[in-house]
C-alpha cells in the first residue's frame, strides 16, 4: 500500500487520478540490481520505542509490501471529495492490488505481479524493483524527515513524518504511518509556499493480516533507452523504468520518465502533425500538476516536447528548456536543436 516510488498503493489511487489528466552520489536506478530480502514477520514484533523517522519510513516501505488489507479512502483535491476503495494481498510472493473509486466516473487501476520478478510482463510496475534500504537513503539526501508526533487517523494511532524538501525545487509531504502497522494512513502534498495541494486519506482499515514468509525484492526492470532526454534535473532525480500500462506509449512518442523517490516528472517527446493538433507552447494547469511545452525543430521537422509532474511550475519549464537530442554519435545532435518557440 502506498509506496513512494511508487509506493504501491498510492501508485495506484494516483495513476486513477492521473488517468484524467542531476545524478545523487549513489543512484537507486544503480541499485536496481541490488535485490533485497525482508521477512515479514519480523513486522509483528518490531516496537516503536527508540525507532528514528528515517527507520520507521523504510519500516512503512516494507509494511506496505507485506500486509494483506482492504480500506476505503477518501481523496481531497482540487476538483473536490471523492471516495475509493483500496485492496491489497501477498500469496506465494505474489502481489496483487487495486484502487478504485466509489463515485464519478467508474475508474479502476489493478496491478499484479511477483515482488522483483524481472519480465516485461510479469514485474510489479508499481515496485520498480527499488530496495526499501536503498529507496529510504535516496529520500533522505534530499528531504529532512522531521521528529514524529503521535497522532489519530482513522480512529487509530499514527506517527506523523513530516517530508520537507532541502532546496525549492520539489514539494514537500506530510506522513501519518499506523503505529500498530507502519502502513500509510494519510499523506499530504505541500507546495513550496506551504499549501495542501491534495490530501489522501485512509477513513476504514480492515484489520490487516501479515504475509507469513519472505519477500524477495529487485531487481526491476531497465530504463528504456532513448536519444532526447533532459540536461538539467533537480539533483536526486534520476531516469526510471516506464511502467507497462503508461499512457501514449506508441512508436511515434518517446518517453522518459525521472524520479526522486517522491516526486516523478514525464518527458514525452513526439513529430507534430496534422492529425493530432498541437499544444500551445508555455505552461499549463492540469490540477495540482503542472506542465510545459517547448516546440523544436530537430532534422527539419516540427517536435512536440512535453513535460509534466507534481513539481512547481518553473522546475518544468527549466527542465522542458533543457531536453535535447543526443544519440551518442556527436555532440554536434545537440546543437542541431532549434527553439520553434523562442525558447
Amino acid at each position: 500500500m502506498f509506496r513512494f516510488f511508487p509506493w504501491a498503493s498510492w501508485a495506484a489511487a494516483l495513476s486513477v487520478l492521473a488517468a484524467s489528466a542531476g545524478v545523487p552520489p549513489q543512484s537507486f536506478a544503480d541499485d536496481r540490481a541490488a535485490p533485497e530480502t525482508f521477512d515479514c514477520r519480523d513486522l509483528a514484533s518490531a516496537g516503536d520505542g527508540d525507532i528514528t523517522p528515517e527507520a520507521l519510513f523504510q519500516r512503512s516501505l516494507w509494511a506496505s509490501h507485506c500486509y494483506n488489507f482492504g480500506a476505503r479512502a477518501v481523496r481531497i483535491s482540487f476538483d473536490g471529495v471523492r471516495t475509493l476503495a483500496l485492496t491489497h494481498s501477498v500469496e506465494d510472493g505474489i502481489e496483487t492490488e487495486s484502487a478504485r473509486f466509489l463515485d464519478g466516473p467508474p475508474i479502476a487501476v489493478e496491478k499484479r505481479g511477483r515482488v522483483g520478478q524481472d519480465t516485461k510482463n510479469g514485474a510489479l510496475g508499481f515496485s520498480a524493483g527499488i530496495a526499501p534500504a536503498a529507496l529510504a537513503e535516496q529520500i533522505a539526501a534530499h528531504y529532512e524527515l522531521q521528529p514524529m508526533a503521535l497522532e489519530r487517523i482513522a480512529g487509530r494511532p499514527a506517527w506523523r513524518l513530516d517530508v520537507e524538501p532541502q532546496d525549492g525545487l520539489r514539494y514537500g509531504y506530510r506522513l501519518w504511518l499506523d503505529r500498530q502497522t507502519a502502513l500509510p494512513l494519510k499523506r499530504e502534498m505541500i507546495d513550496i509556499d506551504g499549501r495542501i495541494l491534495e490530501t489522501f486519506q485512509i477513513t476504514d482499515l480492515q484489520e490487516p493480516t501479515l504475509y507469513s514468509s519472505t519477500l524477495r525484492l529487485g531487481p526491476g526492470p531497465s530504463p528504456p533507452g532513448s536519444p532526447w532526454h533532459a540536461q538539467w534535473l533537480p539533483a536526486g532525480f534520476t531516469v526510471q523504468p516506464i511502467p507497462p500500462d503508461s499512457p501514449d506509449q506508441s512508436a511515434r512518442v518517446e518517453h522518459r520518465l525521472y524520479s526522486d523517490g517522491l516526486t516523478s516528472v514525464s518527458l514525452f517527446v513526439e513529430p507534430m502533425a496534422n492529425d493530432r493538433p498541437a499544444l500551445l507552447a508555455g505552461i499549463h494547469r492540469l490540477g495540482i500538476s503542472y506542465a510545459a511545452v517547448r516546440h523544436v525543430i530537430h532534422q527539419g521537422r516540427p517536435m512536440q516536447i512535453l513535460v509534466l509532474g507534481e513539481a512547481p511550475a518553473e522546475v518544468l519549464a527549466r527542465i522542458a528548456s533543457s531536453v535535447a537530442w543526443n544519440d551518442g554519435k556527436s555532440a554536434s545532435d545537440t546543437a542541431a536543436d532549434i527553439s520553434a518557440d523562442g525558447s
